[in-house]
C-alpha cells in the first residue's frame, strides 16, 4: 500500500506565527495554518490539523461503509458523511482531541434500517483512521433514507 505525504512550513512562535500545509503527494494544494484560527470559533481562511483529520475520517468513514454495505448485498447509491472534531483543554496539560462526531445519512437500495445501521457501526469501528484514533471518543449518529 502507498505512503501519502503532507509537509507543513511554519514561521514564528505559537501564539504569533502561522504556517502552511501542503498536500503534497496530490499536490490539490497549500492551505494556511495559525494557532490563533485553531483556536477560535471562526477559521476565518485557515485550515486546522482538526479540520484536516476531519476530512481525512469522513472519507475513509465513507469508503468502509460503501465496502460493508456492498458486502451484505446493498447498493450504496448516495451516503453523505460529516466528521466534527473537536479540540479542547487536556487536564494533563495542553490540549487534546476531545471528540469525534460521526453523521452519516444514507440511501442503500437492498438493505433495511437495521442492516445500513449495522454497516454504519462496524464502519466506525473498522475504517482505518478510526482504528488510529482509540484513545478519541467517537460517537456516530446514523439517518436512513430508503
Amino acid at each position: 500500500m502507498p505512503t501519502r505525504t503532507a509537509r507543513t512550513a511554519w514561521n514564528g512562535t505559537l501564539q504569533d506565527g502561522s504556517g502552511q500545509v501542503e498536500l503534497s503527494s496530490s499536490q490539490l494544494g497549500t492551505y494556511q495554518v495559525s494557532f490563533p484560527t485553531r483556536s477560535a470559533d471562526a477559521a476565518n481562511g485557515n485550515t486546522s490539523p482538526e479540520e484536516l483529520l476531519a476530512a481525512a475520517h469522513s472519507a475513509c468513514y465513507a469508503m468502509q461503509l460503501s465496502a460493508l454495505i456492498g458486502e451484505a448485498g446493498g447498493n450504496p447509491e448516495s451516503l453523505e458523511v460529516t466528521a466534527d472534531v473537536s479540540l479542547g483543554p487536556d487536564p494533563a496539560g495542553g490540549f487534546k482531541l476531545t471528540g469525534i462526531a460521526l453523521k452519516v445519512v444514507g440511501e442503500v437500495p437492498g438493505l433495511d434500517q437495521a442492516g445500513f445501521e449495522k454497516a454504519a457501526d462496524e464502519a466506525k469501528a473498522g475504517c482505518p483512521v478510526s482504528k488510529a484514533l482509540t484513545g478519541v471518543d467517537i460517537t456516530l449518529e446514523t439517518e436512513y433514507q430508503s
